[in-house]
């Protein structure tokens, strides 16, 4: 999907991100979550459900994308 499709959205970032545009936006509508790169807000988005996306949320913060290796 393109972030056209969701141009009413609002979009966030992390208040830890910087100002260089290297951070990935997030937006919420409904049962869904939206996901885009601040360098291409034009770009792709990547539309998962709240429950896919918890669990997402849950394996970033339990290192399993690590690219040290973490959990597999």
């Amino acid at each position: 999907m393109t972030s056209q499709e969701f141009s009413g959205l609002r979009w966030r970032k992390s208040s830890r991100s910087s100002n260089y545009g290297n951070c990935v936006e997030v937006a919420s509508s409904g049962a869904t979550i939206a996901a885009r790169d601040s360098k291409d807000q034009e770009g792709g988005v990547l539309v998962l459900g709240v429950a896919t996306w918890a669990s997402f949320l849950d394996g970033i913060r339990a290192g399993r994308f690590d690219r040290s290796g973490g959990h597999q």
